[in-house]
C-alpha cells in the first residue's frame, strides 16, 4: 500500500501480471494507494479514481474528489503520481473531473468492509428511484448499527466528524463514538 499522507511506499508497488497491459496494471497499484484521511481505504475502493488511459508515453488518472473543497486532493494527487512512477508505469499526470459528482454510491463493496471494520459506518446505496433529497430542515434522523457492536441504540451528536463527509455518532450501548460517512 502507497501511505497517501506521506506519498511514501509501505510494501512495494504489485508486480504486473503476466499478460497485463500497462492500464490494468495502473489499477492493480492504484488500488495499493491509501486515501489519507480514511488510511485502510484505497483511492479505487473510494471510488474516485474514475479512468486510466494509457496516451503513448503518459498514463492520465480521471479522479474525482470525494468534494470539491477536500483538503486531501493534493495529498492524493501527488500520492498517485508518485506509485505510478514507483511501478514504473509513469509519467502519468491527473485530470480533475468534478462533474458528475462523486457519490457514496461508487465506494466499492470491499471498501464498505473496510470502512465498517475501521469503525467507520459506511453510506447505504441510494436508490436510484428515489435519489437523496437536499433538505435545509433538519430532520429525525435514523438510527445506524454501531460497527463496534452492531446495537441499534445509537445517537448523531454532530453533523460534521473530522472531516464535512462524515458525521460523529455516539453508541448507548457500548458508549463507543464511531464516525458514518454520509450518503452523497
Amino acid at each position: 500500500m502507497i501511505d497517501a499522507a506521506f506519498g511514501t511506499a509501505s510494501e512495494a508497488p504489485p508486480l504486473r501480471a503476466a499478460g497485463s497491459s500497462r492500464v490494468e496494471h495502473a489499477w492493480a497499484v492504484l488500488a495499493s494507494v491509501l486515501d489519507p484521511e480514511v488510511p485502510v481505504v484505497s483511492v479505487v475502493d473510494l471510488g474516485i479514481v474514475r479512468a486510466v488511459s494509457d496516451d503513448g508515453e503518459t498514463l492520465t488518472v480521471v479522479v474525482t474528489p470525494t468534494y470539491s473543497g477536500c483538503p486531501a486532493t493534493d495529498v492524493i494527487e501527488a500520492s498517485i503520481v508518485a506509485a505510478l512512477a514507483d511501478a514504473g508505469l509513469g509519467p502519468a499526470r491527473i485530470r480533475m473531473q468534478r462533474a458528475p459528482a462523486w457519490t457514496s454510491d461508487w465506494i466499492s463493496a470491499e471498501g464498505r468492509a473496510r470502512l465498517r471494520g475501521y469503525g467507520i459506518v459506511p453510506p447505504g446505496p441510494v436508490d436510484l428511484a428515489e435519489g437523496v433529497p437536499l433538505r435545509f430542515v433538519p430532520r429525525a434522523v435514523a438510527p445506524l448499527a454501531c460497527p463496534r457492536c452492531e446495537s441499534m441504540d445509537t445517537e448523531r451528536l454532530a453533523a460534521f466528524g473530522a472531516t464535512a463527509c462524515k458525521a460523529l455518532w455516539r453508541c448507548r450501548a457500548c458508549g463507543e463514538p464511531f464516525e458514518h460517512f454520509k450518503s452523497i
